[in-house]
């Protein structure tokens, strides 16, 4: 089968940093499925693993990819929430080969039934930010879903990018929190407001700052999506006494005591936990997905996609990857088919 991959981790400027290759077909067992790959998005996680992990030992090569869509070829002999032909999507797991390859072997509890309404492109853009976003409001902040009333509010610091783009969906169509979105240039603050927050600020400027120009002088959540580092001041003086903050991203380091004084708790999300130490709650993924799905289905929530750059090689990723190291993306970016 074809698949991208590398044999050393390398910037994405050299030659050899995403290769196309051919590697046998694997064969489904157990509760996985083998899934004909149709569609894949790349995330910063692609990006992060292809400049530090080597293939695994006895693996020539590492597949990266974390977002596809396909169908269901085969499925292996405990499988019982899906059959061959049926149409899927899943983010997969961190600790097994990736999806930017013809076919791939995923663990049915991690995978949902794609939604009717989307192609193959649309539906890739959305599984991994999807988790991750309903995993950090849902679960970590412990919101509860439902569109009662709620005088609380949401910064959603990075709202532009792929995790905020649907994050900001979820919580204005499924919660009744006040939605803030950041953004830093007018394009990503259009798409932004589109997308739903009631209000979206400049994180150029400083975020408590510009939270009172809008009249809030705290938020009772912030999720800190990107470059959490460089905000985390603004974040200590802008999150509420008793607040919550979450992030995804990887600061060399943070003071957290200064969360302190407020009683703020901290929040680490990453949605491939679940999969990684095979957590009692790992159906919750599936569940999840299939949930998602029926919201976009029911016109509730949009597909994220902002850009299809062609067929899925090594050529295209190479792009895709050079794409997110430059933070200039909206929304994502996806490859679909094999040429």
């Amino acid at each position: 089968m074809k698949a991208v991959g590398y044999q050393s981790p390398q910037a994405i400027s050299q030659p050899d940093s995403l290769i196309d290759i051919t590697l046998p077909a694997p064969v489904a067992a157990g509760r996985d499925l083998l899934v004909e790959v149709r569609a894949v998005s790349v995330n910063p996680v692609d990006t992060k693993v292809r400049k530090s992990a080597a293939p695994a030992e006895g693996q020539a090569y590492k597949v990266l990819g974390w977002d596809a869509s396909g169908i269901v070829k085969a499925v292996g002999p405990e499988v019982t929430l899906f059959k061959p032909g049926d149409r899927v999507w899943y983010a997969g797991s961190i600790a097994r080969q990736g999806s930017n390859s013809e076919l791939q072997l995923v663990d049915e509890r991690i995978v949902g039934h794609a939604p009717k309404s989307l192609d193959f492109a649309q539906a890739a853009a959305l599984p991994l930010t999807a988790i991750t976003a309903w995993e950090l409001l849902f679960d970590r902040f412990g919101i509860a879903p439902g569109k009662q009333p709620n005088p609380k509010s949401l910064l959603i610091i990075g709202a532009a990018g792929g995790v905020g783009s649907i994050m900001t969906q979820l919580a204005r169509r499924l919660t009744g929190l006040t939605v803030i979105g950041s953004a830093s240039r007018p394009e990503t603050q259009a798409w932004v407001k589109d997308l739903g927050a009631h209000h979206v600020i400049d994180h150029g400027r400083p975020i408590a700052e510009e939270l009172k120009r809008i009249g809030f002088p705290t938020v009772d959540y912030i999720a800190s999506l990107t470059h959490t580092d460089a905000h985390f001041e603004q974040i200590v003086e802008a999150i509420a006494p008793q607040g919550k903050v979450g992030l995804i991203d990887d600061p060399l380091s943070l003071d957290v005591t200064k969360l302190k004084r407020k009683a703020v708790s901290l929040h680490w999300e990453l949605m491939f936990t679940r999969s990684l130490f095979g957590t009692d709650d790992l159906i919750a993924q599936h569940r999840l997905l299939n949930e998602v799905a029926e919201l976009v289905d029911a016109g509730l929530l949009r597909t994220t996609l902002a850009e299809r750059l062609g067929s899925i090689n090594a050529a295209n990723l190479k792009r895709a990857h050079a794409l997110l190291e430059s933070g200039t993306t909206v929304g994502k970016v996806v490859l679909e088919n094999w040429h």
